[in-house]
């Protein structure tokens, strides 16, 4: 796995994060750090599972548009199951 491909799923997974929260909605109970947090590592969960089932990649329009779904559907789950799993005060 190249460098640059992680540092663009960190990128990535930073703006899933806070369009994940758009579309979860309610209050983030992280903050937005949290919501950019959980959106990077659901874009490294999901572009290092895109590599291991051999799809995308390969510096194409297609692979960035792959990776991209994959982001937001990790940032989507990892926001979601925050929001579940937060105890509340």
């Amino acid at each position: 796995m190249p460098a640059w491909s992680l540092l663009v799923w960190l990128a990535i997974g930073a703006i899933a994060g806070l369009i994940a929260r758009s579309f979860i909605g309610g209050t983030p109970p992280f903050g937005k750090i949290g919501d950019i947090i959980l959106g990077i590592a659901g874009g490294v969960v999901g572009g290092y599972g895109l590599a291991l089932l051999g799809i995308g990649g390969g510096g194409t329009v297609g692979g960035l548009i792959v990776t991209c779904v994959a982001a937001l559907a990790g940032a989507l789950l990892l926001v979601w199951l925050s929001k579940r799993i937060k105890v509340k005060r």
